[in-house]
């Protein structure tokens, strides 16, 4: 989002509210993630593997001696908050727990909570009749007794161990659970339409109608509509670019015209006639299509996958 990978958002958070000691759960393959991290920050950063994609709860599992007997900030890694952590931070004494919700218009999609009093009374993993609009927006902070709830519950129907069941779990057992509840927008960046969103809202606050370009950036022939970031090393020929699109390092946008998309590192996009929008190109991809189709054009390219015409 922004030229700026989700994650990098999320320790940067991390990094606002004074938290310098992370680890950030992830299956084994996802190497080129670890490798980024490694690269990334002055933070103290350790990969903990998760082998099987069993759940927030089991994640938490495996971070049980990495967090010992401290309080810890939960922070899901698909997620864009804009509430500063310390806020939540601030109503855990005298808790177990306390989660960031957020009012929704579609509460099906989310998890939600149900509050008395200030206090969390039940949560409930999408349900498909909400029981509150408050969604759980993924920011938790926990004391370790969040350890034993997480060895007490079982797997749901979907196979994993939720989160939910965990804090629904404290709260049975007498241990209370508070809130905050935040009017400022977040972004789950878990489907294209919201990673796009945040993207926008990224673009649109830091630069409002500006344009950035990165360093050895070629523009040739190319008219910007701002907010638009280019990174460094790009190719922009015979196109029109933007609003609201970030373009990666090392990408190429050849008479096409752009708008809302995300081209990542190293994808190429040319000769396209149709107006491109709402769009995103995967790293290494390469899109081309015969220059006589006319309708709008929205595509979703995976990494390293090539399009062409016939």
């Amino acid at each position: 989002m922004a030229n700026r990978p989700v994650l990098e958002h999320c320790l940067q958070k991390l990094r606002d509210a004074g938290i310098l000691d992370v680890c950030v759960v992830l299956n084994p393959d996802q190497r080129d993630i670890a490798d980024y991290l490694a690269k990334l920050c002055p933070l103290d950063v350790q990969v903990i593997p998760q082998q099987q994609p069993l759940g927030i709860a089991d994640a938490l599992r495996r971070v049980r001696s990495f967090v010992g007997d401290d309080p810890f900030v939960v922070l899901l890694g698909d997620n864009l908050v804009l509430e500063p952590l310390d806020i939540l931070m601030a109503a855990l004494p005298g808790h177990a727990g306390a989660m960031l919700l957020a009012p929704v218009d579609h509460p099906s999609d989310y998890g939600l909570a149900v509050l008395k009093e200030g206090r969390v009374v039940r949560v409930v993993e999408k349900p498909a009749h909400p029981v509150s609009n408050l969604a759980i927006v993924g920011v938790y902070v926990f004391t370790p007794e969040i350890f034993a709830a997480v060895e007490e519950i079982s797997p749901s129907a979907r196979g994993e161990y939720e989160i939910t069941d965990a804090i629904q779990w404290l709260i049975d057992h007498g241990h209370a659970v508070s809130s905050v509840v935040t009017e400022q927008p977040f972004f789950d960046v878990g489907t294209v339409d919201r990673w796009l969103e945040a993207n926008q809202y990224l673009l649109r606050a830091h630069l409002g109608s500006t344009v950035v370009v990165g360093k050895n950036t070629r523009l040739d022939n190319v008219v910007l509509r701002g907010p638009v970031v280019i990174g460094e090393d790009c190719l922009l020929k015979d196109s029109v670019i933007g609003p609201f699109v970030s373009i990666q390092d090392g990408s190429a946008v050849v008479s096409c015209s752009v708008a809302n998309s995300i081209c990542l590192a190293r994808s190429t996009v040319q000769n396209i006639r149709s107006p491109i929008v709402s769009s995103v190109f995967g790293r290494d991809s390469r899109f081309e299509l015969d220059p006589a189709l006319e309708a709008e054009l929205r595509c979703i390219v995976s990494d390293k996958s090539y399009v062409a015409p016939h």
